[in-house]
């Protein structure tokens, strides 16, 4: 949803949405990011694009949410890096157990 910041507190900023609705983005949802200001990320005035990720029944506030519209670069990079192959010499555990198996086989057979 697209809103417009109100203020701007030390733990997240305060956001009306275009439906009326006011909610707040949790310093832990600005960015994927470390964030230690909120005042780098956004300011009084601007309008923002906001994922809703709950809204209070009791108080009719919502949890808003700028992180869940945005990539996470970091986690990405993580998850091609874990795709990788693996180095050569180096080979998963149940290819090395095929492999002690032919050779326990070779060696029976050769005892006998």
């Amino acid at each position: 949803m697209k809103g417009k910041v109100t203020g701007i507190q030390p733990y997240g900023a305060f956001v009306q949405l275009e439906n009326g609705m006011q909610g707040l983005i949790h310093i832990s949802e600005i960015s994927h990011q470390f964030v230690k200001d909120v005042r780098e990320y956004v300011h009084v005035g601007d309008e923002v694009t906001v994922k809703v990720l709950d809204i209070d029944d009791q108080t009719g506030r919502a949890s808003l949410s700028l992180k869940a519209l945005e990539p996470d670069r970091e986690r990405e990079k993580r998850q091609v890096r874990m795709k990788m192959p693996l180095e050569s010499g180096f080979r998963p555990l149940k290819e090395k157990l095929r492999e002690w198996i032919e050779q326990s086989k070779k060696e029976d057979l050769s005892k006998k």
